[in-house]
């Protein structure tokens, strides 16, 4: 028998494994984690190229998987559902890897001309973490989760207690003080 041929009884059994996991079965629950990980893999592969990356992603999609599994419809195919999940995880952490590396980019050079004697850049450095250390406690939470740790908004709802709607007020007046103070206002 082919793999394609499998792939109908594969999804068949995932289902049902799923529906028993949601009837609280640990041991299906389990069983169809681990059968699920290559398929999880494969699909954060095709969208991240650095391997801890991939792992990253597939562990949040685990992590989604069990805090959502009780939404799942059993009178659906499962793999749609899950490849759904690893797709949008392997997404977001590829758009905070892109921020991340556009952040980085700019303090890396800081740095590095700071170590060559620039004086300048390493006065620019310091300034910029002087300024978001006197935000108040609410944005520079909002603005370390949302931007540097590039937290969705749900996330760093959950981590920090605050609502989504506090996160983009206080995101959003920690930008703006920030630009203001160097001068670039908007």
């Amino acid at each position: 028998m082919s793999a394609a041929e499998d792939r109908p009884a594969r999804d068949a059994r995932w289902s049902a494994l799923m529906a028993r996991a949601q009837e609280g079965d640990a041991r299906a629950y389990d069983t169809l984690l681990r059968e699920c990980l290559p398929l999880l893999r494969a699909i954060c592969r095709r969208r991240l190229s650095n391997a801890a990356e991939v792992e990253d992603a597939v562990q949040d999609t685990l992590l989604t998987l069990h805090r959502v599994r009780a939404t799942y419809d059993p009178a659906r195919p499962f793999r749609p559902w899950i490849g759904a999940i690893a797709e949008r995880r392997a997404l977001d952490r590829g758009r905070g890897v892109a921020r991340g590396l556009a952040r980085n980019t700019g303090l890396e050079a800081a740095e590095h001309l700071g170590a060559e004697g620039d004086a300048e850049a390493r006065l620019a450095s310091a300034d910029l973490r002087a300024a978001v250390g006197e935000l108040p406690a609410s944005q520079r939470t909002a603005l370390q989760l949302t931007k540097i740790e590039a937290l969705s908004l749900a996330e760093a709802s959950a981590r920090s207690g605050m609502s989504m709607g506090a996160l983009k007020v206080a995101t959003h007046r920690a930008v703006l003080t920030l630009r203001r103070r160097f001068g670039r206002e908007p």
